[in-house]
Formats: structure tokens, sequence, C-alpha cells
């Protein structure tokens, strides 16, 4: 019998360790966390009852660094360590050293997680188990039958490592590409290949074990929207099953955590083809980033399971019984319309209405860095039915305030919001056919660029009594001209207190403007950040974020044409065979590979032509608009 705990250090950051913080003080629990030098004022930090620090701020030397988070555990009187999803979740070697040290570790047993740690091994077990299995594919004798094949990396996941292949003549490349990958996210460069399956389903069963032979099958979630092979949108339970495709992947899962001797929350992932036939994919052991969604529909908190497990306390025989449905939608820090580019900056606002649940890492006034994943918060809804749980999600993030980062907000709404969804036409291609559509330009961004314009000119709260009283009576009787840009393009407004074509003005101060637009009563709620470089925009008709223009540019920011700059802060991994100064370079040819924030950017030339300077090298740590190499466009016949 385990002994019972009374302190848990959570070994990771951000979002997943304030909810089991949660979970732990609803429980009595004292809570210790680790963090980062870059994490020092975190949240997950300032939600514990005590923290250690681990020098440094890369990952790798300090989230990974198994020896460091045991010490701090000891140190601070914990008794038990929780791994979160990421990082040390799925190291056997860190879980032994957890309980070697005379701590409890809140997973499965090291021998279940060395056995799925492997993708290669995790088939031939779940193979001599009867769950189904695609068939792999040898690279060195695939044909063009065989096409398209996807590689994956044998040691990882979060779609690091993996690469579609529709042309026999790339194969080499990538997987060459993909084991470089996956060494630098995994420690091991071991890459196979199966069939690719187009307009394939994510489908994905919860389980649940304890020490006793109980193990749940907490139902289904689909998984399929999502980009670079890394979930957006999930959903409990997987909408359009039929029950004996829902009831086999029950059995599947169950078999596969009995075949591994599973103890704790785990999830066993398959690919469903168009046509209902499942495939395993992996098990993942560990808790997942979309485990709200079935504690909604259950009724369940699975933190809370996890610790008691861990204890030693047996599951009644058969789980709650599921009820109504629930979606979780991941807000991101990144540009989906700039190849889903992570940005870094100050989080001005993050404020989400509605009967929603939230997760996050992250309050208004937080820095998101460049070491770690750009989420910012996931959003979950429940409600009786998948109609209605969809309806209320996408109605609570298009309310949301969210200053000062560019993030996929606009395209989550519109995915939930998409026919296709709304049918519950669900597959693993969707962003292929429409992120073009979901990325446009949000409409209206001339009218939210007006009311900026309004609420610079209208007097301060705390300005002298005749300039509040007046009004809009004493300001020039000249219209007024502002340039502002918003996603790229410049509107040139110009403007006058009361009279603007199709555009009334009913109020305008300084943080709100009532606008009646053609005919309809708009309310525009416009927050400037600290430094007054960008003004926020939230209406029912989008959010905009808008910059005003100088009046006289600055010379500094005009560069030598041709010139490839850091599109955001981090490390080069990779440059291309024979890149040097005076190579011959083809327009769109990859360069430089770039990491940032757990994802990897091919740097690419932007015109046919000479390369005249290269300033990066592998294991370069660069700043955002770092000058890395220079492109002289040959000259057009």
């Amino acid at each position: 019998m385990t002994s019972r705990i009374s302190s848990l250090l959570v070994a990771n950051r951000g979002e997943i360790a304030v909810r089991i913080f949660r979970t732990a003080h609803d429980l009595g629990l004292a809570t210790v966390a680790v963090h980062s030098d870059p994490d020092a004022d975190a949240l997950h930090v300032r939600a514990a009852d005590a923290a250690v620090r681990l020098p440094g701020a890369a990952p790798a030397d300090t989230y990974l660094r198994g020896d460091l988070v045991i010490k701090a555990a000891l140190a601070a009187g914990a008794d038990a360590v929780h791994p979160g999803y990421g990082f040390l979740s799925e190291n056997a070697d860190f879980a032994r050293q957890v309980q070697d040290s005379g701590l409890t570790w809140i997973g499965p047993p090291p021998e279940a997680i060395e056995a799925m740690a492997s993708k290669t091994r995790a088939k031939e077990l779940m193979r001599a188990a009867g769950v189904p299995l695609l068939d792999p594919v040898d690279p060195a004798t695939a044909t063009p039958a065989d096409l398209p094949l996807l590689l994956k990396a044998a040691a990882g996941g979060g779609g690091r490592g993996m690469r579609v292949v529709r042309d026999l003549d790339a194969l080499k490349e990538a997987l060459r590409a993909a084991s470089a990958e996956a060494v630098s996210a995994f420690g091991d460069g071991e890459v196979f290949a199966e069939p690719y399956v187009e307009r394939g389903r994510h489908v994905e069963v919860q389980i649940l074990a304890d020490a006793h032979g109980t193990v749940w099958a907490l139902g289904t979630r689909d998984c399929s929207l999502q980009r670079r092979h890394q979930k957006v949108i999930e959903e409990a339970p997987a909408p359009g099953l039929p029950d004996t495709l829902r009831e086999s992947l029950h059995a599947a899962a169950v078999a596969a955590a009995r075949a591994v001797s599973y103890r704790g929350a785990g999830t066993v992932e398959f690919l469903v083809t168009a046509d209902g036939r499942p495939y395993f994919l992996e098990m993942n052991t560990r808790l997942q980033v979309e485990h709200p969604v079935t504690e909604a529909v259950f009724g369940l908190d699975l933190v809370a399971l996890q610790l008691r497990v861990a204890e030693g306390t047996a599951l009644p025989l058969t789980p709650p019984q599921p009820t109504g449905h629930a979606v979780e939608a991941r807000l991101y820090a990144e540009d989906p319309a700039q190849d889903w580019r992570p940005q870094t900056g100050v989080l001005h606002t993050l404020d989400i209405p509605g009967q929603v649940r939230i997760d996050t890492g992250f309050t208004g006034g937080d820095t998101v860095g460049i070491h770690y994943d750009p989420m910012l918060a996931k959003v979950v809804a429940h409600a009786p039915t998948r109609a209605e749980a969809v309806r209320a999600l996408a109605h609570a993030l298009a309310g949301a305030r969210i200053h000062g980062l560019t993030t996929n907000r606009e395209l989550l709404v519109g995915s939930l919001r998409h026919p296709e969804f709304g049918a519950a036409q669900l597959d693993t291609g969707f962003y292929d056919r429409h992120l073009a559509a979901l990325t446009e330009t949000a409409p209206d961004a001339g009218t939210a660029a007006l009311a900026a314009a309004l609420a610079e000119a209208a007097p301060a709260p705390d300005a002298p009594l005749a300039a509040r009283l007046g009004g809009w009576r004493n300001v020039r009787s000249q219209p007024q001209t502002r340039r502002y840009t918003s996603a790229g393009t410049e509107y040139e407004v110009q403007y006058h207190p009361v009279d603007h074509p199709g555009v009334r003005v009913l109020s305008a101060e300084r943080h709100l403007v009532t606008l009646e637009v053609d005919g309809i009563r708009r309310m525009f709620h416009v927050k400037r950040n600290s430094n007054n470089t960008e003004v926020y925009v939230d209406s029912a008709l989008g959010a905009h974020t808008i910059t005003p223009v100088p009046r006289f540019p600055d010379p500094q920011d005009r560069t030598e044409p041709g010139s490839l700059l850091a599109p955001m802060p981090g490390t080069v991994v990779r440059v291309a065979d024979g890149l040097a100064p005076g190579s011959h370079v083809t327009a769109g040819q990859p360069l430089l590979w770039l990491e940032a924030m757990k994802m990897e950017h091919r740097i690419l030339a932007p015109a046919s032509g000479t390369l005249t300077a290269l300033h990066a090298v592998t294991g370069q740590q660069v700043e955002f608009g770092a000058l890395l190499a220079v492109v002289q466009e040959e000259p057009q016949p």
C-alpha cells in the first residue's frame, strides 16, 4: 500500500502546473513549483505554496533535468511528483529515479512507460494484443504504390519529427530532416514510415487503471483538427461513431492498457479511416492536454483520480455515465496566416467571458517567452448537445479580449462556425483545405481604425471640466487625419466629430466609442498598450490590432534588399548543406532552419540569385529581426 500524499511537486510549468495545483489545493495538499529563470514570476509559481529555482532558461537545463527536479522535491519536503505532460512525463528513467528517491510517482509504472516509449516497440506489443495496426513501410524499398508516406519519430510525439512524403525523390531528404528534428527534440533519431491516410480522423480513448485490476475506458475524443500534426480543437465524445466502432475502440484501448500492466491515466490514440476502420497510432502514458473535455462529460477530476490511484485506492468497477458534449479549443500565441509563426512579448489582456472553463498559465501583464510552447489557454464548453457546446465556445472566444500578441483566436472561431465542423465532417486535412479562407483579414478594420482615432481625440477623464462638458463642439471644425495599419493594410482615417459617411458618432471616450454603422448601433472597446505603439479595438464586428503610423518613418527601419531577418527569437538548428557566400539559390529554397517555442521554421530564399552574406551558424541564438543572410536577386531576362 502506497503511503498517503501530503505535499506534491509538479515537474512542469504553465497551464498544466496551475491546473494540477488547483486540484491539489482542493484535496488539502501542500504544493511545490519548480521554475526556470524566465519563469521566476510565472503564474504556476505564484499559484504554488513554495517554489524552487532551476537555474537557466532552456528546457534542457531546467525542466528536463530530472536530477534537479528530484533534488528540489526533497529540499522542499514534497513526498510526491506529478510530471504533467511533456518534458519528463514519459521518461521511464525519471520515473524510476523518483521512486528510488522515496517519492511517490504520479504516473504509470516505469516499465509501462518504457514499453510504450518507442512507437515501433509499442506497435509490436499491440499487434500481439490483437489491436489493429497500419503495416509499416520500409523506406529503402518504398515504391510509388506506397505513397503517400508518413514519417514519424519513434521516440516522440507532438508532431516533432513528422513528415508527409508524396514524392519518392523527396523521401531521402525528408528522412534526414525528420531524423534531425527527432534527435533535437527527443535525443533519438529513429524514424519509421507508414501509409499516410488521407482525410482520416484522429480518435482517442481515455483510460484510467488502478493497481487492483480495474481499467476504465472513459469514452472517446475526436482530435482531428490539427496544425503541423498538433491538435487545435478537441471534443468528447467523438461525434458520429457507430456504436460497434466505439465499442471496439474501447476494447482495444483496454487491451492495450492490460498488455503493459498499466496504472493511472493514459490515452490510446487511433486513426480512423474514412470508411470507419480504426488503426492504433500510439499510447500516451500521461495526462493529455485535452483531458478537460473528458472530465466535463464524465463529471470527474482526472488529476484527483491520478493521485488516489497513486496512493493505492481502488477504482469502482465501472465509471460514471457520461452526459452531454464538451469541446476544447487551444488558444495559441501564433499567426496562422504566417505559417503558424509563434509570437512572443507582453500579453496585456486575457479576458474570456461566458460559462466556459479556462485552463491557463498566464494573466494580463505576463510575458510569453521564446523557450516554451506558445499555448496561452485551453477554453472548454460543456452543454447537453454538441451544437450547444460548439456555439457556446465560439461565442466566448469571439467575445474575448486578447491584447498584445497575435493569436489564433479568429481561426478558432471560424473553425467552430465552419459548416463542415458543424456537420461533424471531421478529418486531419481540415486546415489543408480551409486555412486560407479562415485566415483572411478580418472585415471592418477601417471602422476599427475610425474608432481608434475617435478614442485618441476624446478628452481624457482628468481633462478640465470645460473640455469634457464641451465634448466634440470644442474640437477643430476641419476634418482630422490619422493613419494606422492593421494586418498589413494601411488605413488613412479622415474624421470629423459628428460627420462620417455611413457612420454617426453616438459617443466617444478614451476606452469606449459607440457608433451607428449603417443604422446599427455598435460599441467599440479601445485600449492602448503602455507605450502607445498599438491600439486594440474589440467589437461584435471582430478584434483588431491597430498600429499608428509615425508621421516620419525611421531610417533605421530600412534594410538591404534581399535581407533575411529572423522572424522570431530562436536557435539556428541547421544550415543548408554547402551554403556559403557566393552560392546560387532558387526562390523558395530552404536555407536555414530556426527552432523556437517547440516548433521548427524554415527560412526560405525570397528570390533566385546569389547568397552575398551568411551570418547564421548552427547552434546560434538569434534575436527577433537579426540579419541571417542576404540574397541578391538575379536580374530578370
